[in-house]
């Protein structure tokens, strides 16, 4: 099966699994998600690719419990489930807002463990794609 990026700009997908794509300033230091082309921090253009790390811990969340508006939101055909949305730190580089594997509010908590997985969804003339999202690490389950 050919994994699809939903955003090969935002992702790097393959044998060895995803990798988040951002961008280091090469003057201050700074990094970005998605990547940019100039310095957020410090204006500098000498921005040079960085692939993030896979583990972070939520930074904050919410649970999506209604449609968002269409478009660009498309319908899967079945009745809307809630999803969970949040920020999650990766330590030493960048906070990313992401989709969530999990979408229980009692299961999630300031500070949990997460990370980087993919999520299909429906891309561009209803293929399927890939993006990215959180999972939380389970204790014990070597994830």
């Amino acid at each position: 099966m050919t994994i699809r990026p939903i955003d090969p700009t935002l992702m790097r997908v393959d044998a060895h699994g995803i990798r988040l794509i951002g961008s280091r300033c090469g003057a201050c230091a700074e990094i970005d998600f998605p990547a940019q082309d100039s310095c957020r921090r410090c204006g500098a253009t000498d921005m040079r690719v960085a692939h993030l790390g896979e583990r972070g811990v939520l930074w904050s969340w919410t649970v999506q419990r209604f449609p968002p508006p269409s478009p660009p939101y498309v319908p899967r055909g079945r009745e809307f489930e809630a999803f969970g949305v949040g920020y999650v730190e990766l330590p030493g580089e960048v906070i990313i807002e992401s989709l969530l594997t999990e979408s229980d509010a009692d299961r999630l908590w300031i500070g949990m463990p997460m990370r980087l997985t993919t999520f299909d969804v429906p891309g561009h003339c209803g293929e399927q794609a890939t993006t990215f999202a959180f999972a939380p690490v389970t204790e014990g389950a070597g994830q």
